[in-house]
């Protein structure tokens, strides 16, 4: 598979999410456009002479989808009937296209990120995929999933299979279960074609839960990596970053590591949703100012004047609402450091004592059983 050609597939993928978006949210006449733009994509996408035979197969039964959920809706439109009709097997076909070729952001410690530096540093190509999105309630078709995944990434060499919260395949209830064991099966099973036909293909798996994996899926990932929690330079680092270098703040140096020290046992992603609290505070203050004062403005040498909410005993404090100043004249308030610490005190880490208990027993398992 060409790099145009990937291209196609993750726009496709792209205008069936917003399709399928737009259609839940009975915006129909958007939703149909998408769903379209989607099928052409596809389309596009098939006219490649290095796509497989069994890939187009796998294409053409979406590209049909699409095409009869926009038909639908044009009548829909037309005729005025009921507009509320179940997008089902257009999301199925959705989740079809990103299990084959996606690249999802997903939150945490940042092992996804390093899939995708690892990726672009050897020159291949990233198949990211959610094992759920494999599972099938039918029986023979998360197996039959698998294998157009494993046919995909041949098909792609050099390419890096990224399996993420694989984990999740051992500890569904639900009504999918009698379907993990097969995948499981066929899961082993490409992983050892892979290593004997000395493919490209190398095959990297995240998981939360290490302890749930049985013996069988960790023998096939000989290099176990742990990775741990940002440390106190790591975090006040990534707060920096998440806040944004054009964000208007009044964050001392020294205070980045105070927040630091505030954060133990904080993920990257803990600290990214701390960030989106405390940006948030300066709109908040905005839209519910009574009065506002005029000072130069902070960003720009044009000596331009801006209003800014201020309290009502300030000096310079003229009774004003924000919906009364044009947006060109208003100047948004800076994150502070309560801000931020407001924000922290809101939202607590995700991951608890017992979870950093439970990986050190299982990292030191695994010692024991290679010595």
């Amino acid at each position: 598979m060409t790099t145009g050609q990937t291209d196609y597939i993750q726009k496709a993928i792209r205008s069936a999410e917003q399709a399928a978006e737009k259609d839940k949210a009975q915006n129909y006449e958007a939703a149909a456009q998408h769903y379209m733009m989607a099928a052409d994509w596809l389309k596009q996408a098939m006219k490649f002479d290095t796509m497989s035979a069994q890939m187009k197969q796998t294409i053409r039964p979406i590209i049909e989808s699409y095409g009869q959920r926009a038909e639908e809706i044009i009548n829909i439109l037309k005729n005025g009937s009921d507009k509320r009709k179940a997008v089902a097997d257009v999301d199925n076909c959705r989740r079809m296209m990103q299990y084959m070729v996606t690249d999802p952001k997903l939150s945490g410690t940042g092992k996804t990120h390093l899939v995708e530096a690892l990726a672009t540093e050897c020159k291949s190509t990233l198949v990211a995929v959610n094992p759920t999105n494999l599972l099938s309630k039918w029986s023979g078709e998360s197996k039959e999933r698998v294998q157009h995944l494993f046919d995909l990434a041949r098909e792609i060499q050099p390419c890096i299979l990224f399996i993420d919260h694989v984990d999740s395949l051992y500890s569904q209830h639900n009504d999918i279960e009698y379907e993990i064991s097969p995948w499981k099966n066929e899961f082993l099973v490409q992983m050892e074609d892979i290593r004997n036909d000395n493919s490209a293909v190398f095959i990297i798996a995240a998981t939360h839960l290490p302890w749930k994996l049985d013996a069988a899926i960790l023998k096939r990932f000989e290099k176990r990596i742990h990775i741990p929690l940002p440390d106190l330079k790591e975090r006040a680092l990534m707060f920096k970053i998440h806040l944004g270098t054009d964000t208007f703040h009044t964050i001392q140096e020294d205070q980045w590591i105070q927040l630091a020290r505030r954060t133990e046992r904080y993920s990257g992603a803990d600290i990214a949703v701390v960030c989106k609290e405390a940006l948030h505070r300066p709109i908040r203050r905005l839209c519910l100012a009574t009065h506002f004062k005029q000072i130069l403005n902070p960003k720009f040498d044009d000596h331009r004047q801006l209003w800014l909410p201020c309290s009502f005993d300030d000096p310079h404090a003229v009774p004003l609402t924000f919906d009364k100043i044009l947006s060109a004249e208003l100047c948004e308030p800076p994150v502070t450091l309560s801000d931020i610490q407001a924000a922290i005190t809101i939202h607590k880490p995700t991951v608890t004592e017992y979870d950093l208990l439970s990986h050190q027993k299982f990292h030191w398992k695994i010692c024991q059983e290679c010595l």
